[in-house]
């Protein structure tokens, strides 16, 4: 069970990153960045989104010992 529970855990923060990058990219396209500095906005929404999560575990994780 406990397994389960991580690995959909883990598949939705995967997908929320993909959408926060998804749309961090579009925004800038739309702003009128160029391509490699809408990329460079998505892979760092990308990387915000993870250690966000990890930061959050790290928290979780210490308090319940």
């Amino acid at each position: 069970m406990a397994v389960a529970v991580v690995l959909l855990t883990t598949a939705l923060v995967l997908v929320i990153a993909l959408l926060a990058a998804a749309g961090a990219g579009k925004l800038a396209r739309t702003d009128g960045a160029t391509y490699p500095a809408a990329l460079t906005l998505a892979a760092m929404a990308f990387a915000t989104v993870i250690t966000l999560a990890a930061t959050v575990t790290a928290a979780l994780a210490a308090l319940s010992i």
